[in-house]
C-alpha cells in the first residue's frame, strides 16, 4: 500500500460538465448549450460516438413504435438524420424519411445504419459550433463533493491530474462511472455481457458489417425463440481493467477467424474497420428515485421527459419518468443513456441509441436549469423540452 498526497490545481469552472461522450453525452452537451449554459464534454475516447461509433454498432435503432406512430423526437431525431447526411450504409426507411410508401406493422420502422467515422466526425463539428468543448482522451477519476453536491470534478489526461470547478454534472459514462465516485446508490449487471467481434469488411459481396457474436437478452426475458448463439461461455461484467483488456484480446481473435473463414472464398476479403473498445452493452446503473419497468407499458408519467419505444418489439411505448435520471443522494448528478434507473429487461431497451438520445437531451437542459435536480420544477423542464420538439406524452401522438 503506497499512501499518496494529492494536490490538484482546478484549471477552470463550467456551468455543466457532461461525462462521456456516446449518444447521451452528445446529446445532453448539444442540450445544454443551447441553452446557453458554458458546457465541457469529457471523452476518453479520441472520438466520439462511443459504442455506437468506436465499437461499430452502427444501428440507430427505431424512433417508432413499429406500428406507425413516431414516439422519439428532439435531439434523437435531429441525430438520427446527421448520421446519414451523406447516406445511409443500410435499413434507410423511405416511408419515414421520404414519405414513400406506408408506416403499418409489415413496413419499416424509421431506423437507419450510419458510417461511425462519418457520424463521429459530423458530431464534432456540430458540438464545437454551438459552443461546446471537447476533452478527449480523459478519464474522470474523482469528485470532489460539498456536503451533497459535487463541487468539482478530477479528470486525467496527458497533461496530468486537474480538476475542473462544476455547477451541474451529467453522467454519461455508461458505466455510470461518476455516480460512483459520488456514492449514488448503483445496481450492476450481474448476468455479465457476451463476447462480440464486430467489424467491417470489403471483399467480392462489397462492404459489409460483420456482427460477429451480438448482444444477449437478461435471463428473465429469455423465451426458447429469442435464445442467441454465443462465442464462448464466458461472461464479461465490464467494470474491471484485466478482464476488459482479456476482452478484447479473444474479441480480436474472433475477428481473425471470421476473416480467414471467410477469405477462403474470397483472396479480396479485407477486414476495413474493428471496433477499438470493448463491446459492452450493459454494466452499471443508478438507484433513481423512480424505478421503470418493462411493464409500464402505455403508462403515463406527470413528470415524463420523453418516450421510447422497444426495439424488439413493436407496439410498446414508454414514457420516461424524470425521476429515472436522479438520486437526491448527491442533487447536482444527474444521468443519461444505460446509466438510468430501469429494471433489468427494461435495461436491455434503454441502452440503445434512441433511448440515449432522449434521455441526454432531458439531462441536458435539467443540467443547464439546476443544480438541484430534487427540486427542479419538472414543469419547467418540460416545457423547455416542448419547446426544443420532445413529445412528452403518448396521448398527444397523431
Amino acid at each position: 500500500m503506497i499512501e499518496e498526497k494529492l494536490l490538484t490545481k482546478i484549471i477552470d469552472n463550467y456551468d455543466v460538465v457532461v461525462c462521456g461522450g456516446g449518444f447521451a453525452g452528445i446529446s445532453a452537451a448539444l442540450a445544454s448549450t443551447r441553452q446557453g449554459k458554458r458546457t465541457l464534454l469529457i471523452e476518453k475516447q479520441f472520438m466520439l460516438g462511443g459504442l455506437a461509433t468506436a465499437g461499430i454498432v452502427t444501428i440507430y435503432l427505431p424512433l417508432c413504435d413499429g406500428k406507425g406512430k413516431q414516439v422519439s423526437f428532439g435531439i434523437a431525431e435531429e441525430l438520427l438524420k446527421l448520421s446519414i447526411k451523406y447516406g445511409a450504409e443500410d435499413r434507410y426507411p423511405e416511408n419515414w424519411l421520404d414519405g414513400e410508401g406506408t408506416r403499418t406493422e409489415k413496413d419499416k420502422r424509421f431506423e437507419v445504419r450510419y458510417n461511425p467515422q462519418v457520424f463521429a466526425i459530423l458530431a464534432e463539428q456540430l458540438l464545437v459550433n454551438e459552443g461546446v468543448d471537447i476533452l478527449y482522451g480523459t478519464y474522470v477519476t474523482s469528485v470532489y463533493k460539498n456536503n451533497d453536491k459535487i463541487d468539482c470534478i478530477i479528470v486525467e489526461n496527458k497533461s496530468g491530474r486537474v480538476g475542473y470547478g462544476v455547477k451541474s454534472v451529467v453522467d454519461a459514462t455508461g458505466d455510470c462511472d461518476v455516480a460512483k465516485l459520488g456514492d449514488v446508490p448503483t445496481i450492476t449487471f450481474k448476468q455479465g455481457n457476451v463476447l462480440a467481434a464486430w467489424y467491417y469488411s470489403c471483399g467480392l459481396k462489397g462492404y459489409n458489417l460483420n456482427m460477429v457474436g451480438f448482444a444477449d437478452v437478461p435471463d428473465e426475458d429469455k423465451t426458447e425463440e429469442n435464445k442467441i448463439e454465443v462465442l464462448n461461455n464466458r461472461r464479461f461484467l465490464g467494470l474491471d481493467g484485466k478482464e476488459l483488456s482479456e476482452m478484447m484480446i479473444m474479441s480480436h481473435t474472433s475477428t481473425m477467424n471470421h476473416f480467414l473463414s471467410k477469405r477462403e472464398d474470397d483472396e479480396t476479403y479485407w477486414p476495413v474497420t474493428m471496433a477499438t473498445i470493448p463491446q459492452i452493452r450493459m454494466t452499471r446503473k443508478i438507484v433513481g428515485e423512480y424505478m421503470l419497468s418493462h411493464d409500464e407499458v402505455h403508462k403515463e408519467f406527470n413528470d415524463s421527459v420523453g418516450m421510447v419505444s422497444n426495439w424488439k418489439r413493436r407496439g410498446p411505448i414508454y414514457e420516461v419518468p424524470f425521476r429515472t435520471l436522479y438520486s437526491k443522494t448527491v442533487k447536482n448528478l444527474i444521468v443519461a443513456g444505460r446509466c438510468t434507473s430501469v429494471n433489468e429487461i427494461m435495461w436491455d431497451i434503454m441502452r440503445v441509441i434512441p433511448c440515449c438520445a432522449v434521455t441526454g437531451q432531458a439531462a441536458g437542459i435539467a443540467a443547464a436549469m439546476t443544480d438541484d435536480f430534487s427540486s427542479l420544477d419538472v414543469e419547467m423542464l418540460q416545457e423547455e423540452l416542448r419547446k426544443n420538439g420532445v413529445i412528452l406524452h403518448e396521448k398527444e401522438l397523431e
